[in-house]
């Protein structure tokens, strides 16, 4: 039976908790289950702890921000059996200090143009992560009609991006795609470009690929369009890439909701994930 492997939990910025996860994915047929949270090491500590819950096989994982700077856009790398070694963790704890910064200008800048609002209600819900979110901060405003959505028209005027700049808009410094691409490569994991037309990564894509930087392509995803789903499926079979598929699930934290199972990814695929990881992991060892 196939795995969904790109999820969220309240690790990042996903509204529900990681042991109900594993459930989910039992309830969807899953056999494997990647919780691939932001930036975080808990998501990968968490399935080392738990490799089999509810039945469903948990691989560690987690998804890393990136900046391509030559195209002014975020990339989002998914991480398949990292290592918990010092690269992954300093990682994980240099953005969340420098999304925690972030967001409490954010929200300080909120509570002057919104009284009911409260940044301790916020980082209340935001307490598994360690960090905070935007998804926190709509949720607050939501629980009082504030909101007509986590990301609706509210979110666009407070965080939108282009083409206005929202109102109390602050982001992370993010590290460019080669220094995460060789956060990875330390801590000896799996590299998968995920959702490629999310952050318009189709150029980006062709050149990793090019540059054999890349393990593989996440395709089978809900905001991928059928013209990239078309090119990334040519150049995974021309390249010989891993093809992932994941429902980037969230729980309420997102437009369209989609329940854990609804894209996935085969078993072929999951076992080649599984044993390039092992042969690194090995090669490592035998060099230290």
């Amino acid at each position: 039976m196939p795995g969904d492997l790109h999820t969220h939990t309240t690790f990042s910025d996903g509204s529900t908790k990681v042991e109900k996860l594993p459930f989910l994915a039992a309830c969807a047929g899953m056999t494997h289950l990647a919780i691939s949270d932001h930036d975080s090491i808990q998501s990968v500590r968490y399935a080392y702890a738990h490799p089999v819950q509810n039945g469903v096989h948990l691989i560690p994982a987690t998804e890393l921000t990136a900046y391509d700077y030559e195209r002014a856009h975020r990339v989002h790398l998914l991480c398949y059996w990292p290592d918990d070694c010092a690269a992954l963790a300093d990682f994980s704890a240099l953005m969340a200090e420098r999304r925690l910064t972030a967001m409490l200008q954010s929200c300080k800048e909120l509570e002057q143009i919104c009284p009911q609002f409260r940044t301790e209600e916020a980082l209340e819900l935001a307490k598994d992560s360690g960090t905070l979110f935007k998804a926190q901060v709509m949720q607050v405003l939501c629980q009082y009609g504030l909101a007509d959505g986590i990301y609706n028209s509210v979110y666009k005027s407070l965080f939108g991006l282009k083409p206005v700049r929202g109102r109390i808009l602050h982001t992370p410094r993010y590290e460019s795609v080669d220094t995460v691409l060789e956060v990875i490569k330390a801590s000896r994991a799996v590299v998968v470009l995920a959702h490629p037309s999310v952050y318009h990564s189709m150029e980006l894509a062709r050149e990793l690929i090019a540059a054999g930087r890349l393990d593989g392509v996440e395709i089978d995803h809900p905001r991928n369009t059928p013209e990239d789903k078309a090119e990334l499926t040519r150049l995974a079979k021309e390249n010989g890439l891993i093809v992932t598929g994941g429902t980037d699930y969230h729980g309420m934290n997102t437009v369209t909701p989609r329940p854990v199972g609804a894209f996935a990814t085969s078993d072929e695929m999951i076992a080649r994930i599984g044993d390039i990881a092992k042969a690194r992991k090995a090669t490592w060892k035998k060099s230290n």
